[in-house]
């Protein structure tokens, strides 16, 4: 078993708890995701520093540049890379659907790159957690991210709308064999998420962002995640951030 007492997080919107606001359909933090519960059950400090549009390319500046400071010594960091980088500019497909398009990370490029993460933080002693993507509701995600543009252009090059949440299951699998080949611990948000029948529920109008009921569920799977790692604590003296 573990023992740990300050915990990291790096991540994009998911970790953040952005979520599409209905009201005016603008996305905000709205982030019900109770870091305070893992806090008192296991007497663990938390800081949260994921970002809104992050990639696992701008993830590890941002780690490598927090790391120099020897202060920010931690026992773990949380990761959630994935959801950014396997996304397209919906725009350029809509202009050229015959064009070759690449998403925001390459699938090797992500790999590499979340890799030499995952030994950068194991370098410094630290222990790596990197979770899985929650699914997404693929229509929703088509009407909103590409509603504006030639829909009938973007669903030439897809294919279908269901090649949407294919492609993005591609990253969160890869997700699953990065942590296999680096011993790295993994979380399955995904796994969580798809125990719903109604998986729609669980997200916003966007179909990718958890609204407050899926933030509900992340904190059950992280919840879940620590007891299974962590030794049973009693509530101590918390660096509360």
């Amino acid at each position: 078993m573990l023992t740990w007492t300050k915990v990291e997080v790096f991540g994009d919107s998911i970790l953040k708890g952005i979520q599409l606001n209905i009201s005016n359909m603008r996305y905000q933090v709205d982030n019900n995701i109770d870091v305070k519960a893992i806090e008192r059950k296991h007497s663990l400090s938390i800081m949260n520093y994921s970002k809104f549009g992050c990639t696992v390319t701008k993830g590890l500046a941002l780690i490598e540049k927090h790391l120099k400071n020897d202060e920010n010594k931690c026992d773990a960091i949380v990761m959630n890379y994935g959801g950014n980088d396997c996304d397209f500019d919906w725009k350029a497909v809509s202009e050229s659907p015959e064009a070759d398009h690449q998403p925001n990370t390459p699938l090797d490029a992500f790999t590499e790159t979340y890799r030499k993460i995952i030994l950068l933080i194991m370098d410094r002693g630290i222990r790596p957690v990197i979770t899985t993507l929650p699914p997404l509701d693929a229509q929703r995600f088509f009407n909103w991210f590409c509603g504006r543009f030639n829909k009938d252009n973007v669903l030439k090059w897809l294919g279908g709308v269901e090649s949407i949440y294919r492609w993005q299951e591609n990253y969160s699998r890869t997700v699953e064999k990065i942590a296999a080949d680096t011993g790295a611990l993994l979380v399955d948000l995904r796994g969580a998420f798809l125990k719903h029948r109604k998986l729609q529920h669980l997200l916003c109008f966007d179909g990718a962002h958890p609204n407050t009921e899926g933030q509900k569920v992340i904190t059950q799977e992280f919840l879940d995640f620590v007891s299974r790692v962590l030794p049973n604590r009693e509530p101590q003296s918390v660096n509360w951030f």
